[in-house]
């Protein structure tokens, strides 16, 4: 879509028609351009948590903190762990809730990031093991890890963070499924990548395949084999505004265990 703001009119001007700049469309469509100049810029890696590198929009932060307020996990696993941000991020809102702890799987925890992730105020509620996501001995760690906890029918929410193919994120939802519980999420991260493609030339970072080949649609073809999940965005704790959707790199591939 091409647009442009004409603030003397209090308008947006698009391809379909004038837009007033005050509505819900309106905001709809300058997030929508804001996500993707982000990528382009980098925005994501702007950030931090308790000093550590996060690389994750900051509505994407908010919303999961939400959900994990919403659920009190007693773990969350994360697939892709990188400088350790989201991991911090994560265990420090089971600090606060004085409930949960989390699992952290990356095919190569640098040693410094180790370092640095060691130092953090919540390395006691952070479990890490190094190796594919998929390995059948890295899903048997997992198992073990939450069977020893004793914890008796644990509420498991799981982040797939993890490389970004179609291939990779469907293996991931078939096998990190099973660790969720009822009622819980398994979102498959950044399938907006599908749309960096599509609309931006030269996407930074992009493959010519990410129409296709992305997260997103993996999400799609699991939920579509699997009666008991269902893709969603969930609803807002508190929204006295008129905005009612979660503007994320995550887009289409938050799924909710319903049975």
């Amino acid at each position: 879509m091409n647009f442009s703001v004409d603030w003397d009119l209090d308008v947006i001007k698009t391809d379909a028609g004038d837009i007033k700049i005050n509505s819900t469309e309106a905001f709809d469509i300058i997030s929508d351009a804001y996500f993707k100049i982000g990528w382009q810029n980098k925005h994501v890696y702007s950030f931090t948590w308790l000093g550590r590198p996060i690389i994750q929009h900051p509505e994407d932060i908010v919303r999961a903190q939400e959900l994990v307020y919403n659920l009190r996990p007693d773990f969350i696993i994360e697939t892709g762990i990188a400088h350790g941000g989201s991991l911090i991020f994560y265990a420090s809102l089971c600090r606060a809730m004085e409930k949960g702890r989390v699992i952290g799987v990356d095919i190569d925890i640098r040693e410094h990031n180790r370092t640095e992730i060691d130092k953090s105020p919540v390395r006691d509620l952070i479990t890490m093991y190094e190796g594919s996501s998929t390995d059948p001995e890295i899903i048997s760690k997992i198992k073990e890890t939450i069977k020893t906890s004793k914890v008796p029918n644990p509420v498991v929410l799981v982040i797939l963070d993890a490389c970004h193919t179609k291939e990779h994120a469907l293996k991931e939802l078939e096998e990190y499924s099973k660790f969720v519980s009822l009622g819980s999420y398994i979102i498959s991260c950044d399938g907006g990548i599908m749309e960096m493609v599509s609309e931006i030339k030269d996407a930074l970072k992009s493959e010519p395949d990410w129409k296709t080949n992305n997260p997103k649609k993996a999400a799609e073809e699991f939920a579509d084999s699997n009666g008991n999940f269902e893709i969603c965005n969930p609803e807002f704790n508190f929204n006295e505004g008129t905005v009612k959707k979660w503007h994320s790199y995550w887009g289409g591939g938050i799924l909710r265990r319903n049975a």
